[in-house]
């Protein structure tokens, strides 16, 4: 029951009892009987003007308390000339814009919070008390190669892919860097935070990828022009002396002369193949940047199919095209993308030890794509972490440059690639334009 309704019924049972009192007096003493009826008007009157000035407050408290339960903080009061209710209306103007100050400024933060992390070029997952994603901003989306509802309300275990794998190891507040397909280096760091009294972690994924490659390609660049300068001084001296040599072969017995001979040449010869493996070196720091053109990717395939499959003996290889229909138009450098492209067959032909097939697919949507396949030897998990690493091969005798040549020049393009072998065995090259 409410106040006021409790005020009304005791004052009113307090007057009915008083008028029947009173009615007692009406034979006898009528003097007196209007004198109580009197009185008892002017408590009624006295009672209703307490009603209103207690009830008024009441009214105004609960018309606040209605009104920040709307969550309107534009209400306020004026004051009415009455010392309680005015310092009760002062109370709660100042609670009011105290109030929409703090909304206003909440709102603000929230504003700046949600759009910093929608901008930031860092991964934010967010994650409810059961470890399962509950927010991604568009970087997240990007590393983790799904859309926003397709990894909302799952855990990373329920999710596909190394990097997924990687994460689901991490403990909170320890940062892991780890390299993915031997290209891609990424660095996360589990955290938590307090939402409405629980714990909720979050993830932050970081690519170092660029800056890593930055820092490496300057420090191989230094070496090798550094070595190739020294090399090749070296060798352009000692060909000049041992040529200079030759010309004094006739002064030697016939007996040693054969002998100086095939030394003098073999040692030049060795030094021009010394020159040309440094050369093979410096190339890979000399990629110009691409000229690119408007190129039918499909026909640059088919003629590079043509120079492998030429050169191609003691193998049995089947090749199978599943191509889009359309022609694929790609803005590259064609003499880059070309040598690019004969490294990649080369390797997958390199890879197929007597039979087997390779599978060029290309795809418009949802992104243009290109895809190279083959089912020869497999990349083991300890070489898939390196590939892609300067001067990295298996090869006995390799120096590792196709890959690095290749990564060169994607990157200076800037298409995304990967390079792993799947679940049905299949290595698969992608290249994404």
């Amino acid at each position: 029951m409410k106040l006021r309704t409790k005020y009304i019924i005791f004052v009113s049972l307090i007057h009915i009892t008083l008028i029947i009192l009173s009615l007692n007096l009406i034979e006898d003493k009528i003097i007196l009987f209007l004198v109580a009826e009197i009185v008892i008007l002017t408590t009624i009157t006295i009672s209703i003007i307490l009603y209103r000035q207690l009830i008024k407050p009441i009214n105004t408290i609960t018309s606040g308390i209605e009104s920040i339960e709307d969550k309107d903080f534009s209400m306020k009061f004026v004051k009415v000339g009455h010392y309680e209710m005015d310092k009760l209306i002062d109370v709660y103007n100042t609670m009011i814009d105290q109030l929409r100050v703090e909304r206003v400024k909440q709102q603000e933060q929230h504003f700046f919070l949600e759009n910093l992390i929608e901008s930031i070029p860092s991964g934010i997952l967010i994650l409810d008390f059961d470890e399962r994603i509950i927010s991604v901003n568009p970087a997240a989306e990007e590393f983790m190669d799904s859309k926003k509802d397709e990894l909302i309300g799952k855990t990373f275990s329920e999710l596909p892919g190394k990097l997924s794998e990687e994460i689901s190891k991490i403990e909170t507040n320890e940062p892991v860097v780890v390299l993915i397909s031997g290209m891609k280096t990424f660095r996360f760091q589990k955290a938590s935070f307090v939402d409405r009294g629980f714990n909720n972690r979050f993830v932050v994924i970081e690519e170092l990828t660029e800056e890593l490659l930055k820092t490496e390609r300057k420090a191989y660049e230094k070496v090798i022009r550094m070595m190739s300068h020294e090399i090749n001084n070296s060798i352009g001296a000692v060909n000049s002396i041992l040529s200079s040599s030759l010309n004094y072969s006739n002064q030697i017995s016939e007996k040693d002369r054969t002998y100086f001979v095939e030394a003098m040449e073999v040692a030049i010869r060795r030094n021009e193949h010394l020159n040309k493996f440094m050369r093979n070196f410096a190339d890979i720091v000399r990629i110009p940047n691409p000229k690119k053109t408007r190129s039918n990717l499909h026909e640059l395939l088919k003629s590079v199919q043509l120079l492998i499959s030429s050169q191609i003996k003691n193998k049995e290889i089947n090749w199978k095209w599943e191509l889009f229909n359309d022609e694929l138009i790609i803005d590259l450098d064609i003499y880059q993308i070309e040598q690019v492209l004969v490294n990649i067959f080369k390797n997958a032909v390199e890879a197929i030890e007597e039979k087997g097939e390779i599978i060029v697919q290309t795809q418009q949507h949802p992104k243009r794509r290109l895809m190279i396949l083959n089912n020869g030897e497999k990349i083991s998990e300890k070489t898939q972490q390196k590939l892609f690493t300067p001067f990295f091969s298996t090869k006995a005798g390799g120096q590792g440059l196709g890959l690095t040549l290749i990564r060169e020049i994607l990157l200076n393009h800037g298409f995304n690639f990967s390079l792993n072998t799947h679940e049905d065995g299949y290595t698969i090259f992608v290249i994404e334009f």
